[in-house]
């Protein structure tokens, strides 16, 4: 079941919802619009799923971005948002969309329990300029069936992940798992 904007702004009020910063005008009918932050990782080289994915760092500056085709940028929204009571999911929206800008497509599910900012999977189909905290998606909000599990329960590789944070699935495959 997803929350309504006013039950986003109930919960958040009570504490049950963290979305820092918060702007009441970012709540929509059933979401909330989330912002690109300012930093992006840009990862143009091959990739191996064994090793650690190298990358270059750099900061959005006010005039804007051109994203390249065929490049992945590791993002991260401006917003930390999280929660004990409810899972998340993160998706873009048509805006972006419409821009040709795909974001997040890989792994929407923010477990609950795990507040933060999220590193985002962005690609873009065309040449395109992107702007430090514009908006980028929504997240909604969803109510869970059962016992809760809170992802920081879990010792997870992603549990205290504090910025951008890269595929880590080169931890499993040192140990031979799969």
């Amino acid at each position: 079941m997803i929350l309504t904007g006013p039950a986003i702004a109930a919960a958040r009020a009570t504490g049950e919802i963290t979305i820092d910063p918060y702007e009441p005008t970012r709540l929509s009918p059933n979401a909330y619009d989330w912002r690109l932050g300012d930093t992006l990782r840009i990862c143009d080289t091959d990739l191996d799923a064994a090793a650690p994915t190298p990358y270059t760092e750099t900061t959005i500056p006010d005039t804007g971005l051109v994203l390249q085709p065929g490049v992945l940028y590791l993002g991260l929204t401006h917003e930390r948002t999280g929660s004990e009571t409810y899972a998340q999911l993160l998706n873009g929206n048509r805006t972006t969309g419409a821009l040709g800008i795909w974001v997040h497509v890989s792994a929407p599910l923010g477990h609950q329990g795990h507040a933060i900012r999220w590193t985002l999977e962005i690609r873009a189909a065309r040449h395109v300029r992107v702007y430090p905290r514009m908006t980028f998606g929504k997240l909604v909000f969803l109510h869970c069936l059962g016992t809760p599990a809170s992802y920081q329960l879990h010792g997870l590789k992603y549990t205290s992940t504090a910025g951008i944070g890269i595929s880590r699935l080169y931890e499993e495959l040192a140990r031979g798992g799969t």
